[in-house]
């Protein structure tokens, strides 16, 4: 007769399983149970359909080092490691084999700093859907035939954008969403053909950092590129109009649109060994976005099909120095005339500037990639369109962006209430800028006490200045080196010990812009 456990104590039911545990490994049919995988069944990757797609995504840049994936370690995590990361623990790609192995390709890389609201990758992910449906590309590569993967970080070595240890490294158990993205054991009887695709919007978010939100997804052709197949690049830079002349503005950025040579409008990178300098723009506009007064926010979106490095920021830098009035809307020009080949608008000639003088570029944090746009015909964003309210999709993630808007307008407040307390017992600086309404030169700003030189704070963009009291025009300053001296310089030196470096490691070096 079995025991009434119903009416047992606590200590009597702990003995009692106490004892069992003890005869149960007593017995000589007992053997130990091997550990479980993670998630309590195993994963063959090898046995899943796989299908080429194109993620859009948007980022919190001042999160993270830069987009790009990086070889050598980073004080912050980079994008394109956390994004990975999320992809590999939702078993949509095979960890082991990297990011060339699952021929991972992005639209363009952001600085360290720089966020991005429509960003694209495009590679190769596990599919729900039969080898038969029309819409799969079924034909992927072989990791063994990609590029060899670059050295990563363990998933416990990385870490998250808060430098604590994100969502995603947490046990598969912690995780309500696997049902959507585990597979039966290839072992167990074959389930029946699926007609719906995985939800790749909701699985994502779900364990990516709120910092990086993925938007939609496209199926693409097995030979679609992020990076190529681009026809034009949005970016946005946001500014105040505090100390600032908009429509001369306005009037140099007019001289942008076009193919001009901007090699005096970025920072070279030697290690691209870049020698064609010419980039098309299509929009360069500056156009009001909120608010009134010194007050008013307004944003630059420069379009182009293409851009060299820190292109952006270097432009808004010049267009500063144009909107304060230390340098007429003509300085554009004379940037872009390296050869003698710009044509004036005048009938005075334009000065050859072959080498970039110096000057230091805008801040990073009012710019965002806004968009990355693709023919009609290469990608067809979809979401998950369940109608669900869920975190991290549909309506889920237009009230998660809701509410960080929300909040910031709330930081908005309460810091334009810290500046009204301080205003009250530290009065605003005498206003230099801009000389179009001011009245003032360089020559004329009044000194301090009529004895000492005023300084002057010139705007490099979200809340930064440069100070100083002389301002050297810009063709007067030192000019740098010419490219192809900084170009062979590098091959050299870095660039020899670089290559050396990833051959010793198996490492394959990819250019990009």
């Amino acid at each position: 007769m079995s025991p009434n456990y119903g009416v047992w104590s606590k200590e009597e039911l702990i003995t009692r399983l106490t004892d069992l545990e003890h005869q149960l490994k007593a017995s000589p049919n007992y053997k130990k149970r091997a550990p479980s995988p993670v998630g309590g069944r195993p994963f063959h990757f090898k046995d899943h359909q796989l299908r080429k797609i194109a993620v859009k995504f948007c980022y919190s840049g001042w999160e993270y080092n830069g987009l790009a994936f990086q070889i050598d370690p980073t004080p912050l995590p980079t994008v394109e490691e956390v994004l990975f990361r999320a992809f590999a623990k939702a078993r949509l790609v095979d960890a082991e084999a990297g990011l060339d192995g699952c021929g991972w390709e992005r639209c363009g890389r952001t600085d360290v700093g720089v966020s991005a609201a429509g960003q694209v990758v495009s590679l190769w992910v596990r599919s729900a859907l039969p080898k038969n449906d029309a819409s799969q590309s079924v034909d992927a590569p072989e990791a063994s035939e990609a590029a060899v993967e670059p050295p990563q970080q363990s998933e416990a070595e990385l870490p998250s954008a808060s430098g604590e240890r994100s969502e995603v490294e947490n046990d598969e158990s912690d995780l309500p969403f696997l049902d959507l993205i585990n597979e039966p054991p290839s072992n167990s009887s074959a389930p029946p053909p699926r007609t719906e695709e995985l939800h790749y919007v909701s699985i994502l978010n779900r364990v990516l950092p709120p910092t990086i939100r993925v938007l939609a997804w496209s199926p693409v052709s097995p030979d679609f590129s992020a990076r190529f197949n681009c026809q034009h690049r949005h970016y946005k830079y946001f500014f105040t109009a505090h100390a600032l002349d908009v429509p001369l503005m306005q009037q140099a950025a007019n001289h942008l649109i076009g193919e001009h040579d901007f090699r005096n409008l970025h920072k070279i990178d030697p290690a691209k060994q870049i020698t064609d300098f010419h980039r098309r723009i299509m929009k360069a506009e500056i156009s009001p976005v909120s608010g009134d007064g010194e007050n008013q926010v307004y944003v630059f979106d420069l379009v182009g099909s293409a851009f060299l490095y820190h292109q952006v920021r270097h432009i808004m830098a010049i267009l500063f120095l144009v909107g304060t009035g230390l340098e007429p809307p003509s300085i554009v020009l004379a940037l872009m005339n390296v050869d003698g080949t710009e044509p004036s608008p005048t009938d005075q000639p334009l000065p050859i500037v072959d080498r970039k003088p110096e000057y230091q570029m805008s801040d990073g944090l009012p710019l965002m990639l806004w968009d990355c746009a693709f023919a009609d015909s290469d990608v067809q964003w979809q979401s998950d369109n369940d109608g669900s309210a869920e975190s991290g999709s549909g309506t889920g993630l237009n009230h998660q962006l809701h509410s960080v808007h929300q909040r910031s307008l709330i930081h908005t407040a309460l810091e334009s209430h810290f500046h009204a307390a301080a205003t009250q017992y530290h009065p605003s600086p005498p206003q230099h800028f801009p000389f179009s309404q001011t009245g003032f030169t360089t020559a004329t700003i009044p000194l301090i006490s009529g004895k000492e030189p005023a300084a002057l704070s010139v705007p490099l963009g979200g809340g930064t200045y440069r100070r100083g009291v002389k301002y050297v025009p810009l063709l007067s300053r030192k000019r740098l080196h010419h490219v192809e001296v900084v170009n062979e310089r590098w091959r050299n030196g870095k660039g020899s010990r670089k290559v050396e470096r990833l051959d010793a490691v198996g490492v394959s070096e990819n250019e990009d812009e």
